[in-house]
């Protein structure tokens, strides 16, 4: 009997699976990897990189738009040439002035006014919200490195400043995730990001001899070590949120909704509505947190998904408890539709089990398995959300060999605009 309940008590991998892919199919799997603008830019081959995309750009464009296009960069970058313009992150700033301009031009305001209003606009910057304080640092850098670029003397000052207070807001952001219990999916995210640019910042002031080549090289082995720590608490604090209870039974599907061909279906958080409302709709549950600060961004930033608490559906409800006489009749009258009644959905939806991977990340399910089972499916989909990210990819943009990373500091190619 012993062997029996401990075996009930072990999941199947087909369950485990299951619910992997809700967590999949709605879009709540956490990805902690280096964003792929930073690792294409931010590396040997940034400077074919960037001629591809300017060559591209001008492809898909008419006779008329590209002219604009050259007419706006000129402008921008003060002349067709840009110093060490194919190189970390004055690449990675063409890269953005590139894209941005193209946008302004299919969209056929080519005025400064537009470009500025446009740049205003961004709200997310490789995977990082720019009203954190570690976003709105490197947003605000890359914006000024296109028209100052070519001005050795103001580009030294410029990349020291914010080298300065990139530096603080990275330690301060790491305190704050070791320590004060301060980790999450977003703020791995923000300090990756951060890392990732702040290295290649100080690399870029060993190119304009602001600082020893040493000074790169002991940053670089320090956010080695620090991500490895990060990564250690980061499981942890999987371990600590992810939660998962079982489905009573399945959810019928509502009358007149065909089955689709998967089995699964995951439904939004009860108190949640969307604008769209389909039986096998997913709606993830998000909301911004914020720090309150007149003068400087806040440290942790979410976005929303476009769904509101709905608040008047307790007073409907109350409503139809309270309704007159003659609405109680004239529903007594009425006959069920498909043998259903008329609170069929919340009894379906009490039936639900729920999956929490962190706050804010959360989604309703009807994979059915024994109760006793969800510590071991929580252990389970950990290692499962751990596997999916790419941390050999982190990992390595801070492990450069040492021959690699040598030539990385010695990186001097120019960019110059051209006609396609």
């Amino acid at each position: 009997m012993i062997l029996m309940g401990r075996s009930l008590c072990l999941p199947s991998p087909v369950t485990v699976q299951e619910l992997f892919s809700v967590a999949q199919d709605a879009n709540i799997v956490p990805d902690i990897s280096l964003d792929p603008v930073l690792t294409t830019f931010l590396s040997l081959d940034s400077s074919a990189a960037l001629q591809h995309q300017y060559a591209f750009l001008q492809r898909s464009m008419s006779r008329e738009q590209r002219t604009a296009f050259s007419l706006n960069l000129t402008g921008e970058l003060g002349g067709n040439k840009v110093t060490y313009g194919g190189v970390g992150v004055i690449a990675l700033a063409l890269s953005m002035l590139f894209d941005q301009v193209s946008q302004q031009v299919r969209a056929q305001g080519s005025t400064e006014d537009h470009l500025s209003t446009q740049r205003s606009k961004y709200k997310r910057i490789f995977g990082i919200s720019t009203s954190s304080r570690i976003g709105w640092i490197i947003h605000n850098y890359l914006h000024l490195i296109p028209g100052i670029a070519n001005n050795q003397e103001k580009m030294a000052e410029t990349t020291e400043l914010y080298d300065g207070w990139l530096k603080l807001e990275l330690l301060d952001h790491y305190k704050r995730m070791t320590t004060k219990r301060r980790m999450s999916t977003e703020s791995m995210q923000q300090w990756l990001a951060g890392a990732a640019i702040h290295l290649h910042i100080r690399i870029h002031q060993v190119r304009l001899h602001s600082v020893p080549k040493g000074s790169a090289e002991s940053l670089r082995l320090s956010y080695k070590t620090s991500l490895d720590h990060l990564v250690q608490g980061y499981r942890t604090y999987l371990r600590r949120n992810v939660q998962e209870t079982e489905a009573l039974r399945p959810r019928k599907p509502s009358y007149g909704t065909a089955r689709g061909p998967r089995q699964t279906n995951i439904s939004s958080i009860i108190n949640m509505s969307c604008s769209n409302s389909l039986p096998f709709n997913v709606t993830l549950v998000s909301q911004a947190h914020k720090v309150n600060d007149s003068n400087t961004p806040s440290s942790t930033a979410g976005d929303n998904r476009g769904c509101k608490t709905d608040g008047s559906r307790e007073d409907f409800e109350l409503h139809q408890v309270r309704g007159n006489n003659d609405t109680i009749k004239a529903a007594g009258n009425r006959k069920p539709l498909n043998g259903s009644t008329g609170n069929s959905r919340e009894e379906d939806d009490s039936k639900l089990g729920l999956l929490v991977i962190e706050p804010q990340r959360n989604v309703s399910h009807n994979v059915q398995h024994h109760p006793c089972q969800s510590p071991a499916i929580q252990q389970a989909l950990v290692n499962r959300i751990m596997n999916a990210q790419d941390l050999e990819l982190n990992r390595n943009f801070f492990l450069h060999p040492g021959t690699i990373f040598h030539i990385l500091l010695k990186q001097r190619d120019d960019f110059e605009l051209r006609a396609n």
